[in-house]
């Protein structure tokens, strides 16, 4: 992007995004909440827990609900999706992170064919139950891990990539670009040989009540959750916003927008004239009704939304 296209509307963009009223989205249907209490049920039997949560995101939305079952085993956060995320602030992030208590971390990205991280997995697992009491696990010579996260973050695809990658196997669990793919509780899956180790696949599981709007908006962007509950107008604004602010400006040449815009019907006419995404009309007027063609703003909102998230506009960091 030319400087002064951002020099001259750096102070046209919004400082804040106006929520105007809007409650939280609530997202938490009945395989959520069977398999939260499958997961403490099941917790006697697991060595160590791995919560994955989306890169982009480290701080926000990662669900309170886990911290009771976190406090009794072992821990590791894997934050996936490392190739959508800006990297830049990793060390400000890592030790934000140990702050809150949390120093167990590493980041993934879990579609590559070849991620020399999750070679890393195993090795920080073992050191991390050796470093912790087993209790009524000390003669089991297999190890057993579960998988915890909210929807959509790469639970799915960090199992299919632990076999990849330790058994030489294809993919056990299904993946899918929208949440709740996985629905069954504590499906258990094999993902090491030597030591011989097992993964508890379980559904991604939002918190009953997502602490603000800001932090539900962040969660919809990355697609944990549906995007109805929340609208995609919204969404489309929410992400035009966090662009703006970021300086990510990649949107205005992949649309052929003029310059930076922080008018969401600006951008997404103009979205929908460059992908041909129009709808015919019906308009009344004074000698009848007649036909005319207008931007189908719901298929650019749906078209934008989808650009980031295959991480089309550049790396983001939201938090």
């Amino acid at each position: 992007m030319k400087l002064y296209h951002v020099l001259r509307n750096g102070g046209k963009f919004r400082t804040v995004f106006d929520f105007a009223g809007r409650e939280v989205a609530h997202w938490f249907p009945g395989h959520m909440a069977k398999g939260l209490k499958q997961m403490r049920a099941g917790m006697k039997n697991v060595d160590c827990v791995i919560e994955i949560h989306d890169a982009r995101i480290p701080f926000s939305g990662r669900n309170p609900v886990f911290q009771e079952t976190l406090d009794i085993r072992p821990h590791l956060l894997i934050l996936n999706k490392m190739d959508l995320a800006d990297m830049t602030n990793k060390q400000r992030i890592l030790k934000k992170l140990e702050r809150n208590g949390v120093r167990n971390v590493l980041f993934t990205d879990c579609l590559k064919q070849r991620d020399d991280n999750i070679k890393k997995l195993v090795p920080m697992v073992m050191e991390i139950i050796n470093n912790n009491p087993r209790f009524n696990r000390d003669e089991s010579i297999h190890y057993c891990l579960m998988a915890i996260g909210v929807p959509n973050v790469g639970k799915s695809s960090l199992i299919n990539s632990l076999r990849r990658t330790n058994l030489k196997k294809g993919r056990a669990s299904r993946v899918g670009g929208e949440p709740g793919i996985t629905k069954a509780v504590l499906t258990k899956i094999q993902v090491c040989e030597r030591p011989i180790m097992h993964l508890l696949d379980t559904p991604g599981v939002l918190p009953p009540q997502i602490e603000s709007v800001e932090t539900g908006m962040k969660l919809a962007l990355c697609g944990t959750i549906l995007d109805h509950l929340v609208g995609e107008d919204i969404i489309a604004d929410y992400l035009l916003y966090s662009l703006n602010r970021l300086e990510k400006f990649s949107y205005v040449e992949k649309y052929d927008i003029q310059e930076p815009s922080d008018d969401i019907q600006h951008v997404l006419k103009r979205i929908a004239v460059k992908l041909g995404k129009t709808q015919r009309v019906k308009a009344i007027t004074g000698v009848g009704n007649i036909t005319v063609t207008v931007p189908n703003y719901t298929a650019a909102a749906y078209h934008f939304i989808r650009a980031f998230r295959k991480g089309e506009l550049g790396r983001v960091m939201l938090d």
